[in-house]
């Protein structure tokens, strides 16, 4: 028997965020480095394969013993994320959506006009002194996007739950302290994870199982 939990969430984007967009059409004078966006709403999302990248890169660091391949990875990774290792295939309990910007009207309401920013940097040639200007386009702090993952777990492999729950909320608190997106190193990306909870969509488990989950989930 199948079943499906569905862990939901907020996104706080603490710092300007950039996940990149497209410039293959860019006009000229327009922002080098855009961010995704929408195609419907034009509005910047989080998509399920950054996020879903990041924090397996993350977990990688942490619980590997040493730098190897993602098909390579422990155990408890493979369990989450997947491996198309031969003899050793397994698909990925862990199911990432894109994740959409849930609080337009409140900073519409603060003023904002557009809810991203350009930010102005330089890049300086160590031989000639020569600045590089570039603009960036980044999601404005403060922006919140709505999480949500889902967890397939068969009966013959329900003991493992409880450990794996443990090892995706280590994921988030380990995004916490590093960032989403690029350009960390220089202050982009900083998110904390709010309202983290757990329910069963299809399938049924004991209410005391997904009781633990939601303990281990608050971050």
């Amino acid at each position: 028997m199948l079943t499906k939990i569905q862990i939901t969430g907020d996104i706080l984007v603490e710092t300007g965020m950039h996940i990149g967009g497209s410039t293959a059409f860019a006009a000229i004078g327009t922002v080098d480095a855009p961010v995704i966006k929408d195609s419907r709403t034009n509005l910047p999302i989080i998509p399920g394969s950054s996020f879903k990248g990041k924090m397996r890169s993350l977990l990688a660091k942490e619980m590997n013993s040493s730098v190897v391949a993602p098909d390579d990875d422990c155990e408890e990774l493979a369990r989450l994320f997947g491996t198309a290792k031969k003899g050793k295939v397994m698909p990925s309990r862990l199911l990432f959506a894109d994740m959409n910007l849930a609080n337009e009207e409140e900073l519409r309401k603060a003023g904002l006009q557009s809810l991203t920013e350009v930010k102005f940097e330089n890049t300086i040639n160590r031989a000639t002194a020569v600045a590089n200007p570039r603009q960036i386009e980044r999601v404005v702090r403060g922006s919140v996007f709505k999480m949500d993952v889902v967890y397939n777990v068969d009966s013959k492999h329900e003991d493992e739950l409880i450990p794996d729950m443990k090892t995706f909320a280590e994921g988030l608190k380990l995004l916490q302290f590093d960032y989403l997106g690029g350009n960390g190193s220089r202050g982009y990306g900083k998110v904390v994870f709010q309202n983290v909870k757990a329910k069963v969509v299809t399938g049924s488990l004991d209410e005391q199982i997904i009781n633990q989950c939601n303990e281990i989930l608050a971050v």
